[in-house]
């Protein structure tokens, strides 16, 4: 079960905090609200902090590989802001599931998360 998820919404720009571990009922709420975002934007933007995250349930993997597929030409920048190393390659495993330009950043960056985000 997810502790604590809070997202965001400006514009073209989604900010998704997540602490703990993601649920098939984080996707089931999460997806709605990109689709409504890119229905009035176009090409959305995420940032994902991270904080104390353990990973996925089997059924979020699920999920999350169906929104991958759904998604993975809506997306123009993703932003992952986190705290370990695996975090990190996560920026690497998602490359192939999106054409989103994807960068990582130290959670001690969130800052330079937002400004690349944001940048033109």
């Amino acid at each position: 079960m997810t502790d604590q998820i809070e997202i965001t919404e400006s514009g073209k720009f989604l900010e998704v905090k997540v602490t703990g571990k993601l649920t098939r009922e984080f996707y089931q709420a999460f997806a709605p609200r990109v689709d409504a975002l890119i229905q009035q934007n176009g090409k959305i933007r995420i940032l994902i902090v991270m904080h104390d995250f353990h990973g996925w349930t089997l059924g979020a993997l699920w999920e999350d590989m169906k929104f991958d597929c759904a998604h993975w030409k809506d997306i123009e920048r993703l932003a992952i802001v986190g705290e370990s190393k695996w975090e990190q390659g996560m920026a690497s495993f998602c490359k192939p599931f999106t054409k989103a330009s994807i960068q990582y950043f130290d959670h001690s960056k969130l800052a330079d998360a937002r400004q690349w985000i944001a940048a033109a």
